[in-house]
């Protein structure tokens, strides 16, 4: 699984259609439509009903989205908490140097 098909399968959710959350995704169509197909693939079953204007969960996409939705979430954590984190280790690390120099006064 990767995470533009999870992104891609969000985007179909909140949109309602294929094509709604291509332009949304900034990708064509069939791009999206073949991470889908993938997508799918992997977990069985289809996730959409196709209709000819636009699409709904299937039972299996109602089961899987509030998994796809926590991890895309953590995801979003992870990324804020390493930014917080960036600006310490990056001090951190300009400062080991002069921290080694400082501990070994001789060397």
């Amino acid at each position: 699984m990767e995470i533009h098909q999870v992104r891609y399968f969000l985007a179909v959710c909140e949109e309602g259609s294929f094509t709604g959350a291509a332009k949304r995704c900034r990708v064509t169509q069939p791009s999206l439509s073949n991470a889908m197909k993938c997508l799918e693939q992997e977990l069985g079953g289809p996730l959409f009903r196709r209709l000819r204007r636009g699409a709904v969960l299937s039972a299996l996409g109602e089961v899987v989205r509030p998994h796809l939705e926590r991890l895309i979430e953590c995801l979003q954590r992870a990324r804020t908490e390493a930014a917080s984190h960036a600006g310490t280790l990056t001090a951190t690390a300009h400062m080991l140097p002069e921290a080694v120099a400082e501990a070994h006064p001789h060397n």
